[in-house]
């Protein structure tokens, strides 16, 4: 996956704000993530760490990763007491497993498709046994849930959950959004 230089980390951050200020709930992803009580989180393709602050103001330990170096450089300064690495999520490897791994905000989309298999296998590596993947993108859009399935076939990852939102309602054929959790045995 490469930095896409059409991003810029302190732009889209005012808009994140922006939207905020409008009085949506900013939160739903990392509310979702809270609810399988996970002490540690990968936030993958976390740009300037949204999720993971939420995350980390209630105590859960978290890594913000993302390709693009404006995105973490904004996410380090909103909160440079955090952990953020610059890396290609298709080709990330760590030591360390979590609890949970979260792709939030349309991150397969933004990887070129023929890296989205490498993405969601090196993503699914890093959960720790008996902890889940959750990843939410817009339908319609190139990419959907058959070609997402199919990547994950061979990572030892089991559909546990789908949903059309981040706030679990029911998926159907025709939403134009999927939130996917997938469990390690």
């Amino acid at each position: 996956m490469e930095s896409n230089s059409d991003f810029d980390g302190k732009r889209y951050q005012e808009r994140i704000e922006a939207i905020a200020r409008s009085g949506i709930d900013m939160h739903g992803e990392a509310s979702l993530v809270r609810s399988y009580h996970p002490a540690n989180v990968l936030d993958a393709g976390c740009g300037t760490g949204r999720v993971a602050i939420e995350l980390a103001r209630h105590h859960i330990a978290v890594l913000g990763v993302d390709v693009d170096g404006s995105m973490i450089a904004e996410a380090r300064r909103l909160a440079p007491e955090l952990a953020w690495l610059q890396a290609d999520l298709a080709t990330l490897s760590l030591d360390d497993r979590f609890d949970v791994v979260v792709l939030a905000g349309n991150v397969p989309l933004f990887c070129p498709e023929a890296a989205r298999p490498a993405l969601l296998r090196a993503c699914a590596s890093h959960v720790s046994p008996g902890g889940v993947m959750i990843v939410g993108f817009q339908l319609g859009r190139g990419y959907g849930v058959d070609e997402f399935d199919a990547a994950l076939d061979g990572t030892g990852m089991t559909l546990e959950d789908r949903w059309s939102t981040w706030d679990r309602t029911p998926f159907t054929d025709d939403n134009d959004y999927v939130v996917t959790v997938v469990r390690r045995a």
